[in-house]
């Protein structure tokens, strides 16, 4: 794949935060998703909120896994710690490097299939044990790397593009982050920056597991049934020698709306998103009400949106298992290997 670079140079008279960096020092490569995905939106979202944090790069480490969305870390924070996991396993990854290195901030990338389905275990083990991490799930409910079959998060009765009808139960990744024990919990709309970015920054100050699921529509796969312009249609009436897939560029879709109210988003193939976002007075420190919340708005077919559930005085993994202030990757043979004497006094205790 050929990667066209950015400049290295930045203009002198960029803003720089308190620590010295423009917004330029938060980005990554150029990306190469489809033009107006909603991914790109959250990377820039990403890069805005650890700008305003006065976030040093090299503290963050970014963990993703298989999916369109887990190319995305490549798009942002270029000069932070990145490790591509394999399909579903990301948690698992982060939650090794957190034990072994506790003062790095931890932002995990994944998608609707590489959480709610291959990586539905990891995802939920994740949340129960409070991993400290900001969890984000880019979310189209669609594989979009293998032609756009239905995710585990796609709603009931919703058309593919081929025009099958989704049987399936959708997985709520927000009602199961808040049965699981998550203890920052929110959802949001790509296109929704003024809400998103305060709720990644919210994530990241938080002293626990915090997880993000946000709508993050599929541009390539929304073609219509009868259009003489879709690619099945071109390639029904076209006889090649090999397949090319040319995506058409769309506008971004973006979206603003007052706390408390309901919009509704047109997507590029006709289908509408209601979006509720919460009211400014909304309780956000009850796990159950939070719960039920949801399930009524559902039903409603809205969308809910917003910081739904927060526990202040959150701990996490190392709180639990009351590891050593030292970062594991930080201490010496001494420590490690406390002698003969400390091993047989450990030996006894377990008899």
């Amino acid at each position: 794949m050929t990667y066209i670079a950015k400049p290295t140079l930045h203009h002198p008279s960029l803003t720089r935060n308190k620590v010295g960096f423009t917004r330029r020092d938060y980005e990554g490569r150029i990306s190469t998703l489809c033009a107006g995905c909603g991914h790109d939106s959250i990377s820039a979202a990403i890069v805005e909120a650890c700008w305003e944090l006065d976030i040093k790069p090299h503290r963050v480490a970014k963990l993703s896994g298989i999916g369109c969305s887990s190319k995305t870390p490549d798009y942002f924070l270029g000069a932070s710690h990145g490790f591509n996991t394999v399909h579903g396993r990301m948690p698992s990854v982060l939650t090794g490097a957190n034990l072994a290195n506790r003062d790095l901030l931890y932002l995990g990338i994944s998608g609707d299939g590489d959480s709610a389905s291959i990586g539905l275990g990891q995802f939920a083990n994740a949340m129960r044990r409070g991993v400290r991490m900001t969890y984000i799930v880019e979310n189209n409910g669609v594989y979009g790397l293998t032609k756009g079959q239905f995710s585990a998060t796609a709603d009931k009765g919703s058309k593919s593009k081929k025009g099958v009808i989704n049987n399936d139960s959708p997985v709520d990744l927000v009602a199961l982050a808040l049965q699981l024990g998550a203890t920052y919990v929110a959802r949001s709309f790509s296109g929704d920056k003024e809400q998103l970015i305060p709720l990644i920054k919210g994530a990241i100050e938080h002293g626990g597991a915090a997880f993000i699921d946000v709508i993050s529509p599929c541009i390539t796969f929304n073609n219509h049934a009868g259009s003489t312009k879709s690619y099945d249609y071109v390639r029904e009436h076209n006889e090649a020698v090999n397949r090319i897939d040319f995506i058409t560029p769309r506008s971004e879709i973006t979206t603003q709306y007052a706390p408390g109210e309901v919009t509704e988003v047109l997507q590029h193939d006709g289908s509408v998103l209601r979006l509720r976002k919460l009211n400014e007075d909304y309780d956000a420190s009850d796990r159950y009400r939070a719960l039920g919340f949801i399930n009524d708005h559902n039903t409603r077919g809205e969308i809910v949106t917003g910081l739904l559930y927060v526990d202040p005085d959150a701990g996490d993994l190392h709180a639990s298992h009351n590891t050593c202030v030292t970062p594991l990757n930080a201490l010496l043979q001494k420590d490690l290997c406390p002698g003969a004497r400390a091993l047989d006094k450990l030996n006894a205790a377990l008899r």
